[in-house]
């Protein structure tokens, strides 16, 4: 029973990071021209925009689904540490540190997954369930 809810929550944590992924993934599909001017006011081509909504919408199903979330969690953290680097620091105003803020704690549910992996409801439980002799 301990493991069967320890599931459900894990499972409901991936749901809860993976929004935030999977919307932004569809937003900057839906405004590209927005977002690309965005990433070019940084210092950062735009052309990398169809490999981040990639990432994000990628990432995000996959945290989903619970398929190779170590290695996915590993992936958006490291693309959220570089995006508040380029885009959120100096936070100019108490506004901008709570974006700060709020993105280091999804951040920090990420590293809880790549530490303990994705829990019994998920494609990694299927595909990697160690065989026992």
């Amino acid at each position: 029973m301990k493991t069967h809810m320890q599931g459900i929550f894990a499972l409901l944590g991936r749901l809860l990071v993976a929004a935030i992924f999977v919307y932004g993934g569809i937003a900057k599909s839906m405004a590209s021209a927005q977002f690309e001017q965005l990433m070019n006011a940084h210092h950062v081509s735009g052309h990398l925009l169809p490999l981040v909504i990639a990432l994000e919408l990628g990432g995000g199903i996959a945290l989903v689904l619970g398929l190779l979330t170590r290695l996915v969690s590993v992936l958006l953290a490291a693309y959220s540490i570089a995006a508040i680097a380029i885009f959120l620091l100096p936070p100019a105003n108490n506004m901008m540190l709570i974006l700060v803020l709020a993105e280091l704690g999804m951040i920090g549910g990420l590293v809880s997954y790549i530490a303990y992996g994705a829990g019994c409801l998920s494609v990694d439980r299927i595909l990697f369930k160690k065989r026992e002799a």
